[in-house]
């Protein structure tokens, strides 16, 4: 397979380290970045066969093209390949917002009359540090990557990217743009703007002293504020609408508790913080989605050193992959200390009878 990459900063080197690691002998990688030097490396390390000094014919063959760059480019850079891509060619991009992209994309290929396939792509990984020298070859182990296709994209299309996701390591789950967009304004692109906003409070306020005390917590609530900010400016402004209602929400949440605060409102205040971390306590566990299957099982182990490492040896010599292992620090209403998660149902009937074997208390 020939696989065209756009941009090989943090994410574009990751797909391709990824690829190489996996597949090396059924993945050809063309590439293409400014940064000429960041190729250059990636063709000495043996990550992608191919430079491509512009956007043009060596892409041309390619049979999926990631598009890794700002959201504010990818329309004019798909407009680009539409001139030299084949036929069938899957165009697929990473950006943080979908819609808007989406459907101006389905413009240029109609007005092009193009038989070329743009299936909107968003891996849930990064980092705070960005280029070809952050990117690595495990970003999206175990990492949920959502692929938002175009109302006519076929099925065997979105089967071809989901595969392809799974190589990487990734987690693939299918879902509109617009609840896409809708999520990602909630839980990622309006945190990140509270997250700056934190940080130019303390700025603006700082006499020397708050900055040498904002250590522990403060540090990590604000640490996506040291991500790239021309990246972060295109997101919002290709994501303003949602943005903008979630926002809007946030201010009135953080008005209403203003409001009990100055009037002493206690049981309200209780209950604000209550609510809230009832809430953020499932996350530990991971609930069911609509989109996700989760299949897991509940052990329980004596907390003592090496008990983890037990378990996940023993399940390891049997070729049973686990895909996240962790301590229930709330166990009020559910059985076990120890909770793992398998990819697939075989996995965990196979891992019980094992750990029951082993004399292990289980729970499903």
């Amino acid at each position: 397979m020939k696989i065209g990459i756009i941009g090989l900063g943090l994410i574009g080197g990751s797909i391709a380290k990824s690829l190489k690691t996996v597949h090396s002998q059924h993945s050809y990688i063309v590439a293409y970045d400014t940064n000429v030097s960041s190729l250059s490396h990636a063709l000495n390390q043996g990550i992608i066969n191919k430079i491509s000094y512009k956007i043009g014919s060596e892409f041309s063959d390619c049979n999926v093209i990631f598009v890794c760059t700002p959201v504010s480019h990818t329309v004019s850079i798909v407009k680009a390949l539409l001139k030299h891509v084949d036929d069938d060619c899957i165009i697929t991009d990473v950006g943080s917002t979908k819609s808007k992209v989406i459907n101006e994309v389905y413009e240029i290929i109609e007005q092009e009359d193009k038989k070329v396939y743009f299936v909107g792509g968003h891996p849930m990984a990064g980092s705070e540090k960005s280029g070809y020298i952050a990117s690595t070859n495990y970003l999206f182990e175990n990492a949920y990557y959502i692929l938002t296709p175009y109302s006519t994209t076929p099925d065997f299309i979105v089967f071809i990217l989901q595969k392809l996701v799974e190589r990487l390591g990734a987690i693939a789950i299918v879902i509109p743009a617009s609840y896409h967009d809708f999520a990602t304004a909630t839980i990622s692109h309006v945190p990140h703007i509270v997250a700056s906003a934190l940080v130019q409070l303390v700025k603006s306020s700082d006499t020397n002293h708050l900055h040498t005390l904002a250590a522990g917590g403060f540090k990590d609530i604000t640490r996506i504020a040291s991500s790239n900010p021309a990246m972060w400016q295109s997101i919002c402004l290709s994501n303003k609408d949602e943005i903008a209602k979630v926002l809007t929400d946030f201010i009135h949440i953080l008005i209403s508790f203003k409001d009990d605060l100055e009037n002493s409102k206690a049981d309200n205040m209780y209950d604000f913080f209550l609510n809230a971390k009832s809430y953020r306590d499932t996350f530990r566990e991971g609930v069911q989605s609509a989109f996700v299957k989760v299949f897991a099982l509940f052990v329980d182990v004596r907390d003592q050193p090496g008990c983890i490492a037990t378990i996940a040896t023993l399940l390891s010599h049997d070729e049973i992959n686990i895909k996240d292992i962790g301590i229930v620090n709330q166990r009020e209403f559910d059985a076990g200390i120890l909770r793992i998660s398998f990819s697939n149902h075989h996995d965990r009937v196979k891992a019980h009878e094992l750990l029951i074997k082993s004399n292990y208390i289980v729970y499903y």
